[in-house]
């Protein structure tokens, strides 16, 4: 019952304030939005980034009128920390539920992901998935279960078929891979995915590395690289480990012709860029990557860095499925969660900011989802892939 009671003081003093008008007449009631992420623990850096992104959807759908087909009712976010633990995620939409949410946008995580949603469905309660790429997520059959962005089968697909092309434009001189992962849902189920796809793009995977999390050295993986001396290297890992294992890489002086990374957990992060540019150099990318011809998309990088933070994935991630449920909200006219899970069935949501045009939901996943390629250039990062969002052409290999 203490949990109960700080879960809702909790949420309570950090949700967005609903103002009330000191006129006669009904105030709408408040729509309660589930904010579930991994603010502690190894993945807080990531959850911490989701949840700000979430709240400032808030504040912006809130400041533009609130949920219009509602008579202007403002979004309530209930916060909750899975403490990068897919039990405590569990345990925290049990919580979100008992208070009443409409609907919860979460969990970042593929295997808190995998947790959070099947809870959630016991109650039907709608869960829009912000990042977990497992498919898994989807493919159980969960009629409460939307995931907006794309998953790692997807992303691989996409990745693979870039890549070959990229090692063909220069004359095929990379032939060997060592993919190194993190344990969970994400690295393992994306390192099988590779490990079974690349040798039909003609690349020998020479060996798959798994690391736990968290790993805070790397030093005898880093030998062992040098020793089986791969061509590309594909790490499939979240930030801290990512981060680490490439300043291990360049501190050991080890040079592969690339370093390819399918939904790189530090790859396409301004913040790593920043902190360690050398060693983020050149990197390659297949990962969520707002539209960089969409003026809003600064605009939002421009607030976000305003607040002192990096301008992450996590963040513009977050940010559009709130706006997706907001959406779905004015479509259902209703914050019944029956009503919410039909509209977003039948979305069409395309005011947004990310690559994907209308969305389509099937089977809980949204088939307009795309990743996008990039490459950290002169300490910048630019989208390569496709063209109709290129902004440099590509680099590859960096060593010849």
């Amino acid at each position: 019952m203490q949990n109960r009671r700080s879960f809702v003081s909790q949420s309570a003093a950090l949700a967005t304030a609903v103002a009330f008008p000191l006129v006669a007449g009904a105030q709408p009631k408040a729509v309660k939005v589930g904010v579930l992420h991994p603010v502690t623990g190894a993945l807080a850096y990531s959850g911490q980034q989701c949840r700000l992104g979430a709240l400032m959807a808030i504040e912006d759908i809130n400041a533009a009128g609130g949920i219009k087909a509602l008579g202007g009712a403002k979004l309530e976010a209930l916060l909750g920390d899975a403490q990068s633990q897919p039990q405590a995620g569990a345990a925290e939409v049990e919580k979100m539920n008992e208070a009443g949410v409409s609907a919860i946008v979460g969990a970042y995580a593929s295997a808190i992901c995998l947790a959070t949603t099947q809870a959630a469905a016991k109650y039907n309660l709608p869960h829009v998935v912000d990042v977990g790429v497992a498919d898994q997520i989807v493919e159980r059959g969960l009629k409460n279960t939307f995931r907006f962005g794309p998953g790692y089968r997807k992303s691989t697909e996409v990745a693979m078929a870039n890549l070959l092309v990229l090692n063909k434009a220069a004359g095929n001189p990379a032939k060997t891979v060592m993919i190194i992962h993190e344990e969970s849902l994400f690295g393992a189920g994306t390192a099988q995915l590779l490990s079974r796809e690349l040798p039909g793009y003609g690349l020998e995977v020479k060996e798959v590395v798994k690391h736990a999390n968290p790993t805070r050295d790397f030093n005898n993986i880093v030998l062992r690289m040098k020793s089986v001396n791969p061509d590309i290297v594909i790490p499939a890992n979240y930030y801290n480990e990512y981060a680490l294992l490439v300043r291990t890489m360049q501190q050991q002086k080890v040079v592969p012709k690339a370093i390819f990374s399918v939904l790189g957990g530090a790859a396409s992060s301004y913040k790593f860029v920043k902190e360690f540019p050398d060693a983020a150099n050149g990197i390659i990318d297949c990962n969520h990557w707002f539209n960089p011809k969409d003026k809003r998309s600064q605009e939002l990088r421009k607030r976000v860095e305003a607040k002192g933070q990096f301008f992450s994935y996590e963040v513009f991630m977050t940010y559009t499925a709130m706006w997706l449920l907001a959406d779905a909200l004015e479509r259902a006219k209703s914050a019944e969660r029956a009503a919410i899970v039909d509209a977003l069935e039948k979305s069409t949501f395309s005011n947004h900011i990310m690559p994907y045009g209308p969305t389509k939901f099937v089977n809980g996943q949204n088939e307009g989802a795309q990743p996008l390629m990039t490459q950290v250039v002169k300490n910048d990062i630019k989208v390569i892939i496709p063209r109709d969002y290129r902004e440099v052409e590509p680099v590859f290999p960096l060593r010849a």
